[in-house]
């Protein structure tokens, strides 16, 4: 019984970690562009962010604010190659950034679009942004 029970556990754990994808594994990392974005009470700045399909991207998020902030962009997220998708909440929709907090995301856009970018607690406040993929 322990033993069904150690390896249902580990087969859940394992499920439910991102997985890179293969084409991830071929990126060269090492020469991302860094790209700065800082969430502040209650704008992201730059507000408008743009991306160039294929480039290899280092997304550095850093909240200056004295609330914790969500970088929401889930039709984003779904349209991008990413070396590390652990940084995404359980449900890869949003990074979520405590006060203080720095993360980096990886990655590498698959499609052009155009992506809306909102911290859901503070939309109402005008914390909205634009993600664009030429």
């Amino acid at each position: 019984m322990p033993i069904r029970f150690w390896a249902g556990t580990v087969l859940a754990v394992a499920l439910a970690l991102p997985v890179m994808p293969a084409a991830a594994a071929s990126i060269n990392w090492a020469h991302a562009r860094q790209v700065n974005e800082t969430t502040r009470d209650y704008e992201f700045v730059p507000s408008h962010l743009v991306f160039r399909r294929g480039a290899v991207y280092r997304l550095h998020l850093e909240n200056r604010g004295k609330e914790t902030h969500e970088f929401h962009s889930p039709a984003f997220f779904a349209a991008i190659t990413m070396r590390n998708p652990g940084v995404l909440n359980a449900d890869h929709t949003e990074i979520v950034l405590q006060p203080g907090d720095r993360k980096d995301l990886y990655f590498v856009a698959r499609r052009r679009g155009h992506f809306r970018l909102i911290c859901p607690d503070h939309d109402w406040a005008g914390m909205t942004g634009e993600i664009d993929v030429k």
